[in-house]
């Protein structure tokens, strides 16, 4: 009985193990959630066109019903992404905000309230879509939920924010404070938690993505009531674990990393830097200095995590993943700099260089991942002004979309040079998703697939 119980577990283990091999090879091949395979921004396998127009290297381009800017995410043939579509059904007035919001911090005087639009009225559509990568004839549509939204969001925001993740297996898409959902890759529905209504700063709307790792899902609810991070069982959707957090808003997307035979989720914001134990919600270590608003999120190489933040003022920090306690302006810290970091759009690593714009403007920096040696700084990147959409590199080029539809590809290295600058007629605020020779750019109206013809 014991031999057959240690064979069975045996065989378990040989499954698994094969399983994990065969995702971490699919994972590179596709773009399974925000940010692509490695969290850093770069396709390993990707070699998409360097330019294109509207007449030119456009393979398909469909129109997406509502509105969102939630970045696609590609697995096999099917391309998944959110939107949410404002109905014709109201109500006679918007609900109440549920949660107080909490007080002002003393280093933070004078802040304005009502930047959002205020809450609305109508009755919204929230909406996940599958499409055919090849062809970009829709697959199925599911209306996750549909109600009135309890607040607003910035003008450039919408309800349809935070980008889905997939392990090939299941499909898993947050629309925050209206639901996390789980579907099947044919969208039978699976499961639906409810993990409360956020109350974001100045109405600015919500926009994480949720994380995915192994068998937990990974969700960070900062906002001005009781922020938390909560892992859910991505099979059942119940709370593993649930730590409360001294944080006001941020869109920060958390990042799962391995590291030393320890899996550590961090999480960027205003107070601190923070690493958690995925299995346990332990807080590993801590670090202060960024500044508001922190929305880019943090990449990682070689055992170190970048985190960063560009509002009313820059800090970047390169923290070991080594490191316990509270290191604060401590000598833990590998290196930091007070300049050049990003607002909205997150940074990539791409092998050994870090690439950082300034705030929202489309100015660059490079920088030596490892020392923090600077190779270049602020060089504008030309036809661009304001940057949303987080960069994206492959084939040693990256690539820049901004606000107007804009997009500058740039030659990987530590010299700046333009290589092509691309141009498509609509807004682009939506992060580009590169699988093999196809980019996906997702506009305000519309889904592109740019290939080489």
């Amino acid at each position: 009985m014991v031999k057959t119980t240690i064979f069975a577990l045996g065989v378990w283990l040989t499954v698994g193990g094969l399983w994990a091999a065969d995702f971490q090879t699919e994972r590179q091949q596709n773009w399974h959630q925000w940010r692509g395979p490695e969290a850093n921004g770069v396709a390993p396998y990707g070699n998409p066109p360097i330019e294109w127009d509207e007449q030119t290297n456009i393979q398909w381009k469909v129109e997406i019903p509502g509105k969102g800017s939630a970045s696609p995410i590609v697995w096999g043939d099917r391309v998944f992404l959110l939107t949410a579509i404002e109905t014709d059904r109201k109500v006679e007035a918007a609900p109440a905000p549920p949660v107080e919001p909490k007080p002002e911090p003393e280093q933070r005087p004078g802040r304005r309230r009502g930047h959002g639009t205020g809450p609305p009225t109508n009755y919204y559509q929230f909406v996940i879509l599958c499409l055919d990568r090849h062809t970009g004839e829709e697959l199925w549509q599911q209306t996750a939920s549909e109600l009135v939204p309890h607040e607003g969001h910035h003008p450039t925001n919408t309800f349809a924010s935070g980008s889905p993740t997939t392990d090939g297996r299941l499909l898993y898409a947050s629309f925050g404070s209206y639901g996390v959902y789980c579907y099947d890759l044919d969208g039978e529905f699976k499961w639906r938690r409810d993990l409360g209504k956020m109350q974001t700063r100045l109405g600015f709307g919500e926009g994480t993505s949720p994380t995915l790792h192994g068998n937990s899902l990974v969700v960070n609810w900062d906002h001005e009531g009781q922020s938390f991070i909560a892992v859910l069982d991505a099979t059942t959707g119940k709370t593993r674990w649930q730590v409360d957090r001294d944080e006001h808003s941020t869109w920060n997307t958390p990042l799962v990393v391995e590291h030393a035979g320890r899996t550590q989720v961090v999480i960027n914001a205003s107070n601190r830097a923070r690493s958690y134990d995925l299995e346990t919600g332990e807080l590993i270590w801590e670090c202060g200095g960024q500044v508001s608003n922190p929305i880019a999120s943090p990449v990682t190489r070689d055992g170190l995590v970048y985190c960063m933040t560009g509002h009313r003022g820059s800090a970047l920090y390169a923290i070991p993943l080594d490191a316990t306690g509270d290191i604060t302006d401590s000598t833990t810290i590998a290196w930091h700099k007070n300049e050049g970091a990003p607002y909205v759009a997150s940074p990539i690593l791409y092998d050994d260089l870090l690439y950082t714009t300034k705030g929202r403007d489309a100015i660059l920096s490079c920088w030596d991942a490892a020392t923090g040696e600077m190779y270049f700084t602020n060089k504008r990147l030309p036809g661009l002004r304001v940057l949303y959409a987080s960069p994206v590199g492959a084939g040693d080029r990256i690539y820049y979309t901004g606000r107007n539809g804009t997009t500058v590809v740039v030659k990987r290295g530590t010299e700046f040079e333009v290589l092509a600058t691309n141009k498509l007629d609509e807004g682009i605020d939506a992060s580009p998703a590169i699988v093999g020779n196809q980019m996906l750019l997702r506009g305000e109206k519309h889904l592109y697939s740019i290939v080489a013809e």
